[in-house]
């Protein structure tokens, strides 16, 4: 099964509405608007990734009697990555609200203005083998940072199925997941961007998702 692609923001609905606002720069300047505006997203995404999960026959006893119902019938497993990821994991987790959870901290080491490599230096996650995993970041400007969590997160097991959900992605950051991550991966985006900066930052994109919900970083 080859990589998919899902960029919810082709087919007009509500969810347009949350990308235009969490991209609007004076709308941005709320930060829990802007926290909650990520936070919606990752409910249309949790919502939209439960569709293609296994789900369950049980009975459900009411007052009056018991009715037929469909339940899901295996949890998932939300992964972020710090500190951007965290209001979109939020998000995630609403709907997924029994899911397992991981964590895995990443940032860049500038040598150059335009020159980077991308460090993994804190992952906390329960076993992941054959379970499916929703591994969740903002922004996908190169992919880099999505690949080494991943890498990171193999440590706890191979997943059976990997969701990646992010809000705004570069098209060369699509094309590398498409290459470095196995066939059974499928990917929400909220838009798709064609341009990225030399410093590899995502035109017209949304800007710093981290210091816009938390505030600037030293």
């Amino acid at each position: 099964m080859q990589t998919k692609v899902f960029n919810l923001s082709q087919n007009h609905s509500l969810f347009n509405q949350f990308i235009a606002e969490i991209r609007d720069e004076v709308i941005q300047q709320d930060r829990l608007r802007f926290r909650r505006n990520l936070e919606r997203i990752g409910e249309v995404m949790a919502y939209e990734i439960s569709k293609t999960m296994n789900f369950a026959e049980r009975e459900v006893v009411t007052p009056l009697g018991t009715a037929e119902a469909v339940v899901l019938a295996e949890q998932p497993v939300v992964a972020s990555i710090l500190r951007a990821g965290i209001p979109l994991h939020n998000g995630l987790l609403h709907f997924f609200d029994q899911a397992g959870n991981a964590f895995v901290a990443a940032y860049r080491k500038h040598t150059t203005e335009e020159n980077f490599e991308i460090k993994v230096e804190y992952m906390s996650s329960p076993h992941l083998k054959d379970k499916v995993l929703i591994l969740a970041d903002p922004m996908l400007a190169t992919g880099r940072s999505m690949v080494l969590c991943y890498q990171a997160l193999l440590q706890k097991g191979k997943p059976k199925h990997t969701h990646v959900a992010c809000v705004v992605a570069s098209t060369e950051g699509l094309d590398f997941l498409k290459k470095q991550l196995p066939d059974n991966t499928t990917i929400w985006c909220g838009a798709i961007d064609d341009e990225l900066t030399a410093q590899a930052f995502i035109v017209p994109g949304l800007g710093d998702a981290g210091d816009l919900a938390y505030g600037e970083k030293e």
